[in-house]
């Protein structure tokens, strides 16, 4: 990434020790795969100033983690964090002072917010001490890497923005 063309950043979040929590960790290892250059791909737990940290001078952000909102497990959410707050009970708590949500609207009211920020959710059902996905929360990881991969190639054709 430079200052005068940011890049696109993929950070997924969670805790692959915990079962389901660790959706984003594998959505991120299969794009590595897939993008290994051109597109910067992290791994984060979801403490929310490694989060800020992590998408500072990025144009597009694409952030993928587990949820618990009451919808069937495997259950995919495609949220634009920069249209709407996030709900702050969707993203799964984890062991840091903030969620997902709460980085999201500390950075929106710190006018730090990258110009995109999407944000997937996949519904969990287990977040159990374990390093298995359930297999609907396996099958979402699936699809939620191709959605990721086509939302990356379709950035990568548009032309760079012009900095003033």
């Amino acid at each position: 990434m430079t200052a005068a063309q940011p890049g696109i950043v993929v950070i997924g979040v969670g805790n692959e020790y915990r079962s389901d929590d660790g959706a984003g960790i594998a959505v991120a290892r299969r794009l590595r795969a897939l993008f290994p250059t051109g597109v910067t791909i992290l791994e984060e737990s979801g403490e929310g100033t490694g989060l800020m940290q992590a998408w500072q001078g990025a144009a597009w952000v694409m952030l993928v983690d587990a949820v618990r909102s009451g919808a069937s497990p495997g259950t995919i959410h495609r949220l634009d964090a920069r249209a709407a707050p996030l709900p702050m009970g969707f993203f799964h708590y984890s062991t840091h002072a903030f969620s997902v949500a709460e980085a999201v609207e500390l950075a929106r009211s710190l006018d730090e917010l990258p110009a995109h920020l999407v944000v997937y959710g996949i519904e969990g059902a287990n977040f159990a001490a374990g390093i298995d996905l359930s297999p609907a929360v396996e099958q979402a990881v699936e699809a939620v890497v191709e959605r990721l991969a086509e939302e990356v190639r379709l950035r990568d054709l548009q032309p760079p923005t012009k900095q003033v």
